[in-house]
């Protein structure tokens, strides 16, 4: 066997064997398999794409190329996944909630990527506080507190962190297959029982139309479900932010309020009580989704997914009493400027991707590998569809490092708003399920 013969054979549209894929996928890991060689697999999988059960087995074969986390716990593990959106920290809410509620949450998560943002950098906007941890450490904080957010070591899928990287330079980032074993082996190798995938669809998120959307969800769904984890996807709407505000200090500031009896009717609120019901369901632990949402809302009012978040916070090194005093913690930025709407009306549209740009160019994410991040920087109080504003009055305000910053970023911030007379029809949460 070697990588001649298996790229031949999927240039050709031939099914490979599942030995020929872990063949290939060790062989990402320990080198055997040369770059060019990655690159000409990845194009050939772009082109003729792959059958369910080929990645069923590229998935499997690139988790197995590491270590895989086996886990003797008395309640289900279970995780969330996201394909990335703008001011969505739906993650941070729902972890310790499904804690609370006895579930074990094993979960490893991503940096900011292009315009979206991260959940590593949001958590590490707390002072102190480290998302690297060992497999020994990571076992003990999530049998302790229940949930842990980290990120995934080198031994985690290093074919998939092999594969990825050639991905990236050689125009296959977009292939539905890739994406897919790419995601879900670094999931599974975490030893989940249940997932569920929150695939997110509109002007913030990668997936701009519904039928691409649909796609990779389905193919989501179909690969996990093979590989023996209990899968659901929801496509949910990223046309605006989850929260009134992008940058991950100011991401964690809404969380919190959330976690200390803020308001329960936002979209955050509601998407983690919808995300964690599915998940309930899935795990055995709630009768149908009403009822999971329903209890996932009750852990976030009686202070208990609070209690697992501050614990979870002093675990990764952060102030042990960060969840009573959060708000002398964060960082915060030395200018605040408004964005002024400049015409009254209905907001009826919002640039996701212009938004996520601007907070990138203020420093809050990457325009290249290694940059650091401002945790201060980003986005507050950002009028959401539907809502109506004064023509002197803000459609958000500004953080920014400098008075030049804020000024480059408020003309951005300006231009990825429509304001129109008419009231426009607010985005569903939810369109569409799959199982």
């Amino acid at each position: 066997m070697d990588a001649r013969s298996i790229i031949a054979r999927l240039r050709d549209k031939q099914t490979l064997t599942d030995e020929e894929i872990a063949w290939f996928a060790n062989g990402l890991a320990d080198g055997a398999v040369t770059d060019a060689q990655a690159g000409a697999f990845a194009m050939a999988a772009l082109l003729n794409g792959m059958t369910t059960p080929e990645r069923v087995a590229l998935t499997l074969a690139m988790r197995d190329s590491g270590e895989v986390m086996q886990w003797d716990l008395p309640a289900p593990i279970i995780d969330k996944h996201s394909t990335g959106g703008i001011g969505d920290a739906v993650s941070l809410l729902l972890a310790p909630a499904l804690a609370a509620l006895g579930a074990y949450v094993p979960m490893v998560s991503g940096r900011g990527l292009g315009h979206t943002g991260g959940t590593l950098d949001k958590l590490e906007a707390i002072p102190g506080l480290k998302t690297e941890a060992s497999e020994t450490r990571f076992r003990e904080i999530v049998e302790g507190v229940g949930c842990a957010i980290v990120s995934a070591t080198g031994s985690i899928a290093p074919a998939d962190k092999r594969l990825y990287a050639i991905r990236d330079v050689t125009a296959t980032v977009e292939s539905v297959d890739l994406i897919t074993a790419s995601i879900l082996s670094k999931k599974l190798a975490a030893g989940l029982e249940v997932l569920v995938l929150d695939v997110k669809l509109g002007s913030g998120a990668f997936m701009k139309e519904l039928d691409e959307a649909t796609r990779l969800a389905e193919a989501l769904v179909e690969t996990a479900n093979g590989a023996g984890c209990r899968t659901a996807a929801l496509i949910t709407d990223m046309n605006q932010p989850c929260i009134p505000s992008v940058g991950n200090a100011l991401e964690v500031m809404e969380v919190m309020q959330a976690l200390n009896g803020g308001d329960r009717g936002t979209i955050l609120v509601d998407l983690t009580a919808r995300l964690g019901g599915e998940l309930l369901v899935l795990a055995g632990m709630a009768g149908d989704g009403v009822e999971g949402a329903r209890q996932i809302r009750a852990s976030l009012t009686d202070g208990s997914a609070a209690d697992r978040f501050g614990r979870m916070v002093h675990a990764l090194g952060g102030p042990a009493d960060f969840v009573e005093r959060w708000r002398d913690r964060l960082p915060a930025a030395p200018v605040v400027a408004p964005v002024i709407a400049g015409e009254a009306g209905y907001v009826s549209a919002i640039d996701g991707e212009a938004l996520g740009q601007a907070v990138v160019h203020l420093g809050g994410g990457r325009l290249k590998q290694g940059d650091r991040v401002d945790p201060s920087v980003g986005l507050s109080q950002v009028v959401l569809i539907g809502e109506t504003v004064a023509a002197d009055a803000p459609l958000a305000l500004v953080h920014a490092a400098s008075d030049e910053d804020a000024e480059v970023a408020v003309k951005a911030v300006q231009r990825a708003f429509t304001i129109t007379r008419r009231k426009p029809k607010e985005p569903p949460l939810v369109h569409r399920s799959i199982r």
